[in-house]
């Protein structure tokens, strides 16, 4: 008698439990995602704000939104004639022979370390020679070096002078010194760097150091990759000069399971100041 009053109290009690713990259940997983959709987030504007200038570019292709960008380090000012210097090592915008300068003030952080590689005043696709996506083509990695390109590899660093493998910035037709005597460092061991985020439900891929292309690849071979999430979808707009040289990047993350959906918005300024 017992047990029968036993079960018949628990089943009574069961029936007001039940759609608290599943209510707990849901908020969990809800909360779950929206961390997952807001690290995402959270990583790609952090990634895209160290976007070499004028290097952000977007397309859609095979059911994916593609978002690419070099990625920088650090950057500073090299000696020019410009500035008043009366001596020291100048980076020279004619001599295709002289290839180290004097960095200006104290170094970057993190160092400029050889492998890394330089560029100055990048304008991006459609604006040769200052373009830094076209150092994965030939021409661009021979020696000596020729005109059409404005990224050259370290080889050295001692104190304050950095060595180039090239200078492609003294073979430019015309010319294209930085206004502002600026450079950007690349670390050599990323590169490129892409989001791969699906239309309709799939998994949100980071790719890195798979080389540079003129046109904007949609296959990664080579490189390398990590997956930021899954049951992901994306939209994507991008305008390169919403105000002046500022460009804005507008993403829309979905993620879903469970049989529900969570959706971030988030819009990242975008330097595009050479």
């Amino acid at each position: 008698m017992v047990i029968v009053i036993t079960g018949i109290l628990a089943g009574a009690v069961a029936v007001f439990i039940t759609k608290p713990v599943e209510g707990y259940v849901d908020s969990v997983r809800r909360a779950e995602l929206t961390d997952a959709a807001d690290v995402a987030l959270r990583r790609i504007t952090r990634d895209i704000r160290l976007a070499l200038p004028n290097s952000l570019r977007v397309t859609n292709a095979g059911g994916f939104n593609y978002i690419e960008f070099i990625m920088t380090s650090s950057g500073g000012r090299y000696r020019s004639p410009a500035d008043g210097s009366t001596g020291g090592d100048f980076l020279s915008f004619t001599s295709s022979g002289d290839t180290s300068f004097d960095v200006l003030g104290t170094m970057p952080t993190p160092v400029i370390a050889v492998g890394d590689l330089i560029a100055i005043y990048n304008l991006g696709p459609g604006f040769e020679p200052a373009n830094a996506y076209r150092r994965g083509e030939a021409h661009c990695d021979a020696t000596p070096v020729a005109p059409g390109c404005n990224i050259a590899a370290v080889t050295d660093v001692t104190g304050n002078v950095v060595t180039l493998d090239a200078n492609p910035f003294a073979v430019q037709s015309p010319p294209l010194p930085s206004p502002d005597s600026r450079f950007q460092v690349m670390p050599g061991a990323t590169r490129a760097v892409t989001y791969a985020c699906p239309v309709a439900a799939g998994t949100l891929t980071r790719y890195w150091n798979y080389g540079f292309n003129a046109i904007q690849p949609v296959a990664f071979g080579g490189g390398s990759a990590a997956q930021l999430a899954t049951g992901a979808n994306c939209a994507v707009e991008y305008t390169a000069n919403a105000t002046g040289r500022n460009g804005l990047l507008f993403v829309q993350l979905s993620l879903t399971s469970g049989g529900e959906t969570v959706t971030l918005f988030q819009q990242i300024h975008v330097d595009n100041a050479p």
